[in-house]
Formats: structure tokens, C-alpha cells, sequence
């Protein structure tokens, strides 16, 4: 347990054992880490409190509970050759953990708090061909009871269907994110942070088509994704009745009016109108040129939309504290929050 524990602290920081042992400050060798990561030896108190710093973790961390111990699987991740296997290591050890502190601090609270994931039948989730999508997206709208109009926060419905929402810091553009199975059972998304909102909930949507769509075979999983980000933001039936069912051209304006009303992007828009037949091949075509030519297609024209946060581990937290499940050290350690903030945010 505790082997493991170090280890995963580790890969989340990309560090090497030879780096470990250095910013431990020569305490241990690259050796003895190695023999305690795989169970062969037991660190001393000493060399603990000395992992504990490099690492910047509670040395309570390195015990655990195995009921929040995490493996995941079924990886689907939208990758660029330039990420390398340690920055994918990096970001899945990050998320591993979020998740257990997530597990952990749910685990305090009654067993039947927490609504368990509703995904669609096997024979719902099927796609056969890429227009199978769009039924299948309006299916997970009524399984979760949505109706059609605009989600108001991605972040926040995943959440409250039983997904687990990891965002990350990075700087590199090789990865958006990527949908996968803790333990089997329990759906996970992860997502870049610091992207402006429309790209984010987008991301969101696509790693949600990875979760709940089972392709045929000779479906581009990929592309299937990347239409059910968009079917699922924006319905089909919602398009029809924003843009109408036939048109020769479309307005700027009127794009960057419709991404603020439904958080999805004018570029995003413009594919579900040539989806749809609403607009031809080449008035889309066109469209992108110019997106690309002006630079739009990174950043587009008008006010950008806000990045959503999750709140619900801070919430968590605060009834942790509230109830008497955990004292404010332990509930802002499963939170990832300041403990001066926790403190100030509960009352005397």
C-alpha cells in the first residue's frame, strides 16, 4: 500500500526515482525507493517525512484506505504524437488520485447518498453509423431528463449523474482529455483546465459519447465522439428551430449569439448546420477558411465563455465537517482545499 502510494505521488509530479531521491534531499537512493514502491522494503518514519516534503503530500496520504484505492481502465484518449508516455503517466496517476480522494470523502457519508451512473441499453448505445448518434444523444437527454434546451453547466450534470469530473493544469495542447472506468463501474472524465468554457464542454460531451456509445465495427469511434459532442450540447430538433432547416448563408453574429446562449462554439455550430443538411459543404468549407485564415479557429471573435469549475468536493467538505464524518484537516485534504479556507467557511 504504501509502495504504491509513493509511487502514484510521484508519476503525478513526472518525477524520475533518481529525481525523487534528490529532492529528498539525499535521504534515501534511487535503489531503496525502488525496493519501496515495488513492497520489497518499508520506509522508516524519517524517510517518510522526507518523501512527504518532496512530494509536497501529508505523509497520511501513504496509508490510505485500500477502499479508496483506484485502478482505471479502458483508456479512450485523443492524443498527438508529441505526448510522450510520462506526461500520460503524469496526468492518469493525477486523476487516479482525485478520484480516490473523491471515493474517500463520499465513503464518509451514508452509503445511498450518491446517485450511481445511468448510462443507455446496449442496443440504445449502439452505432451503427454516424447519424445513429443523434438519436442516442436525445436518448441520454430523456434517460437523465433534460429535455432539449441548453445544459447550463457540463461540469456540474456530469456530477450530479454519477461521473467524476478530473481537470488538470497543463500548457502543452497534445491532450484535451480522456474518458475511462475507475474500478471497472465508475465513469471518469478528464479535462484540461484553463480552456475557454465552449472548448471545455465540448470536451466534456466528447468524452461523455466515449463513456455511454458502443460503435459497430468500422465506426470511427473518434468521429462518432466528436458528433455526439456536439448532438448531445445542441439536439438535433434545437437546431432546427435556431437556424431553420435550409439556409444559404449564415451570420458571424448570429453564431457568436447562439455559443453564448448554449455554450457551444460557432465552429461547433457550423459543423452541426453541415451535419444536418441545413448548410452545404462548401458554405461550411468556406466558413472554415475563414476561421483559419483570421486566426479564429484558436481563438474565436467575440467574448469568450467562462471556464465552469467544480464545486463539489468543496460542498462535500463543508457537510463532511458540518455532520462530524471528518475534522476540517482531513475533509480540506480530500477536497484539495486550504485548510484556513475550510476553517473560515464553517461555523464556530
Amino acid at each position: 500500500m504504501i509502495g504504491s502510494r509513493i509511487q502514484q505521488a510521484r508519476k503525478a509530479l513526472g518525477w524520475s526515482l533518481a529525481t525523487l531521491a534528490e529532492r529528498a534531499g539525499g535521504i534515501v537512493t534511487r535503489q531503496a525507493l525502488c525496493k519501496y514502491e515495488n513492497d520489497q522494503a518499508v520506509p522508516g518514519s524519517d524517510v517518510l517525512l522526507a518523501l512527504g516534503r518532496a512530494l509536497e503530500v501529508p505523509v497520511e496520504s501513504f496509508f490510505r484506505p485500500a477502499r479508496a484505492e483506484v485502478t482505471l481502465s479502458g483508456l479512450a484518449c485523443r492524443k498527438r504524437a508529441t505526448l510522450g508516455k510520462r506526461r500520460l503517466d503524469t496526468i492518469c496517476a493525477q486523476a487516479k488520485g482525485r478520484v480516490e480522494r473523491c471515493l474517500e470523502l463520499e465513503g464518509l457519508f451514508p452509503e445511498d447518498r450518491f446517485p450511481k451512473f445511468r448510462g443507455l441499453t446496449a442496443a440504445a448505445a449502439r452505432v451503427e453509423q454516424l447519424q445513429d448518434v443523434e438519436l442516442l444523444a436525445v436518448r441520454l437527454r430523456q434517460e437523465w431528463n433534460l429535455g432539449l434546451d441548453a445544459v447550463e453547466s457540463m461540469t456540474e450534470l456530469l456530477e450530479d449523474c454519477g461521473v467524476k469530473v478530473i481537470t488538470w493544469k497543463g500548457v502543452e495542447d497534445d491532450l484535451d482529455g480522456f474518458a475511462c472506468w475507475a474500478n471497472g463501474t465508475i465513469p471518469v472524465v478528464v479535462v484540461k483546465a484553463g480552456v475557454p468554457g465552449d472548448r471545455q464542454r465540448s470536451n466534456l460531451a466528447h468524452e461523455l459519447g466515449h463513456l455511454v456509445m458502443r460503435p459497430a465495427a468500422g465506426v470511427d469511434a473518434e468521429k462518432a465522439a466528436k458528433r455526439f459532442s456536439g448532438a448531445f450540447l445542441v439536439p438535433e430538433e434545437t437546431v432546427y428551430r435556431e437556424l431553420g432547416r435550409h439556409r444559404h448563408v449564415l451570420e458571424l453574429s448570429e453564431l457568436l449569439l447562439l455559443k453564448r446562449k448554449y455554450g457551444m462554439s460557432a465552429q461547433q455550430w457550423i459543423f452541426r448546420a453541415k451535419n444536418l443538411g441545413i448548410i452545404s459543404e462548401a458554405c461550411a468549407a468556406g466558413w472554415f477558411r475563414l476561421f483559419r485564415s483570421r486566426g479564429w479557429h484558436r481563438a474565436e471573435p467575440g467574448d469568450t465563455l467562462p471556464e465552469e469549475k467544480s464545486e463539489r468536493l468543496h460542498r462535500l467538505a463543508l457537510q463532511a465537517v458540518a455532520e462530524d464524518f471528518a475534522s476540517p484537516a482531513r475533509a480540506a485534504e480530500l477536497a484539495d482545499i486550504p485548510l484556513d479556507e475550510l476553517r473560515s467557511q464553517v461555523s464556530a
